[in-house]
């Protein structure tokens, strides 16, 4: 392998992280997965927490990338509430993975503080994003708007672990459908 065997081995990290939790990941099934030996794992990334970070900081940062990107395609609070939802769809029609940060977030007790920081950003990032997207057009308190972002964020997460452990992604459809009609979501 060459210098993209740190991504290999990320991308592959970030799979089984998103299917088996941050507990479920191993450097051994990981090195066999990518074809490299857990040697090349531990080079790349020296702890479990090392590699645990560097994948929540990546997915924090593609979040943020891909979050901007959906308030320059459309100025339609809706539109891009709709956009935010379907991300978090994604992971669970993808073999019915869970948000990376979202499944690492449920083993908060077992991380390691590197981590524990970049799960958090990973919330942070949402609930800003959130914060700006229902500024859109309007004036006041700021406060209510970020209670209502970390609402919006926490309700779209448990959407997802609810349909994810009846393994049916039609239960998060009507989540958000429902959420949508008690006008929690735009």
């Amino acid at each position: 392998m060459t210098a993209d065997t740190r991504q290999v081995i990320m991308d592959a990290a970030r799979a089984m992280v998103q299917a088996r939790g941050y507990n479920g990941l191993s450097f051994r099934d990981l090195a066999k997965q990518v074809g490299v030996k857990s040697a090349s794992v531990h080079y790349h990334f020296p702890t479990k927490g090392d590699l645990g970070a560097a994948l929540a900081r990546r997915y924090a940062d593609e979040a943020i990338e891909i979050f901007d990107g959906f308030l320059e395609v459309s100025q339609d609070v809706g539109a891009c509430m709709r956009m935010y939802t379907d991300v978090f769809r994604s992971a669970l029609s993808n073999d019915n993975r869970m948000c990376l940060c979202g499944i690492m977030a449920a083993e908060h007790d077992d991380l390691p503080d590197e981590v524990r920081a970049e799960v958090g950003r990973f919330t942070d990032v949402n609930i800003r994003w959130l914060v700006k997207l229902l500024s859109r057009g309007k004036k006041g308190a700021t406060g209510t708007i970020e209670q209502r972002a970390l609402a919006i964020f926490a309700a779209v997460e448990g959407a997802q672990l609810v349909a994810r452990g009846r393994g049916d992604i039609a239960i998060y459809d009507e989540a958000i459908e429902a959420y949508r009609a008690a006008g929690l979501l735009p």
